[in-house]
């Protein structure tokens, strides 16, 4: 991920990081005496809040799969959802970064399939001029009969992009074709909607491995 695009994401994070920072030092220490006991209590059993709880991540889209057939946001509702944008032109992260996540999301439905059952990971092409349906449906189905490719035209790919503060931009024209600067996220959406958790990048241990840990973590 560029530096455009890191500004990007942190630009749209920023809220929740400045509403963790208005806890003022006496306030802090109070709470944490009182949590402390509390926590002694419940013997570390107090469930871990989510990374991405509160953050303003995701919303309505209307978008198209390989069938031309129109899919929208809310017809997730009640589904675990995995979000990446990307485009299949993409000479190396696209297809490094997907491997990872169905690679990680394999594995949890191997170790877990009627939680795996509740989860749909999800492709969005950022690249709509070259990316048509049938593209996007031939290329996510090298991946795995799980991975829903979705696009559309410029419009509402854009919408869709904004909704989930994801980066994207034509770069230069190249002998081979232009390539597409562009954010690497794969977001964990609830069955609400809600923002989880980024299952990539991931910052420790080899990607899907990670991915699996992250999904059996929040996924119930």
């Amino acid at each position: 991920m560029n530096r455009h695009a890191m500004t990007y994401l942190d630009n749209r994070l920023a809220p929740l990081a400045r509403g963790l920072a208005r806890l003022t030092l006496p306030l802090a220490l109070g709470l944490g005496l009182g949590m402390s006991l509390a926590a002694c209590q419940q013997q570390g059993q107090q469930a871990e809040r989510p990374p991405l709880e509160g953050a303003s991540i995701g919303g309505p889209f209307t978008l198209e799969d390989k069938n031309g057939k129109t899919v929208t946001w809310d017809q997730f509702k009640g589904k675990w959802r995995i979000v990446y944008f990307g485009y299949t032109f993409c000479p190396d992260a696209c297809p490094l970064d997907v491997q990872a996540m169905m690679r990680g999301f394999n594995q949890f439905a191997g170790e877990r399939p009627d939680l795996a059952a509740k989860v749909q990971p999800i492709f969005i092409s950022i690249d709509p001029e070259r990316d048509t349906p049938k593209v996007v449906g031939e290329w996510t189905a090298a991946f795995g009969p799980r991975l829903l490719g979705l696009t559309g035209t410029p419009e509402q790919v854009k919408q869709a992009a904004d909704a989930f503060a994801a980066y994207y931009k034509r770069g230069d024209d190249t002998p081979g074709g232009y390539l597409m600067d562009h954010s690497r996220v794969a977001y964990l959406m609830d069955p609400d909607g809600k923002p989880i958790a980024m299952l990539l990048p991931v910052d420790h241990g080899p990607p899907a491995p990670a991915v699996a840990a992250e999904l059996a973590k929040w996924v119930k």
